[in-house]
């Protein structure tokens, strides 16, 4: 069984309403998926998702009852702390998390869509490059950038990426790939779902680190 298909996220209702408790159950095991990626550099991504995540399930086991979806959460610190959010709280914390997952997506389905670099077929720099210029790029200053680009040449080979998301198990590639694009059926639509919330509630911000 691989990485992927262990952790599966759940159909969202049709009103995209997303369940606190269960995102938080099933998110936690994402982090997992940067050791993957091999390099320790991309240990700074996978921390600051797993803090992120530490931080908003803090904040709903404060109150299960009150805090049942996430926008609850965000409808209540925007009550809560006025002019302060939503650089504040559990907002903040999902509004960083869901760019750590959306390069994730974004990653997975470049590789999905069989994105690669024709010259080095079994490198996926190319696929990692992809997903970190549209989700991450644009809110890194300088120094967080040349990170990543030390992270890029220390990424795995294709091979050794699918056989490491299959936990070590020598599947074949198009098996790999199939349960990807089964995963990001659910996993794309919540994350979408979590962007459309920080839009109809005007709660996203615009700032580097």
């Amino acid at each position: 069984m691989s990485l992927l298909m262990e952790n599966q996220f759940c159909e969202l209702p049709p009103d995209k309403a997303i369940d606190t408790k269960t995102f938080l159950d099933t998110v936690s095991h994402i982090p997992a998926f940067f050791d993957c990626l091999g390099s320790k550099v991309f240990s700074i991504i996978k921390s600051d998702i797993n803090g992120n995540i530490t931080k908003i399930r803090a904040v709903y086991v404060t109150n299960p009852a009150k805090y049942t979806t996430l926008e609850d959460i965000l409808v209540a610190e925007r009550e809560a702390h006025g002019a302060e959010w939503p650089k504040i709280g559990a907002t903040l914390a999902l509004m960083w998390l869901k760019r750590g997952l959306r390069f994730i997506q974004i990653l997975l389905q470049s590789l999905a869509d069989g994105d690669r670099d024709e010259n080095n077929p079994n490198l996926i720099r190319v696929n990692i490059t992809k997903a970190y210029e549209q989700a991450l790029k644009r809110y890194h200053g300088w120094i967080v950038q040349k990170i990543f680009n030390a992270a890029l040449l220390a990424a795995p080979y294709r091979s050794n990426f699918l056989k490491a998301l299959s936990k070590g198990e020598e599947v074949k590639e198009e098996d790999c790939l199939a349960n990807m694009r089964q995963f990001l059926v659910n996993y794309t639509a919540t994350i979408d779902a979590i962007y459309e919330m920080y839009t109809n509630l005007n709660a996203e911000l615009d700032y580097t680190v």
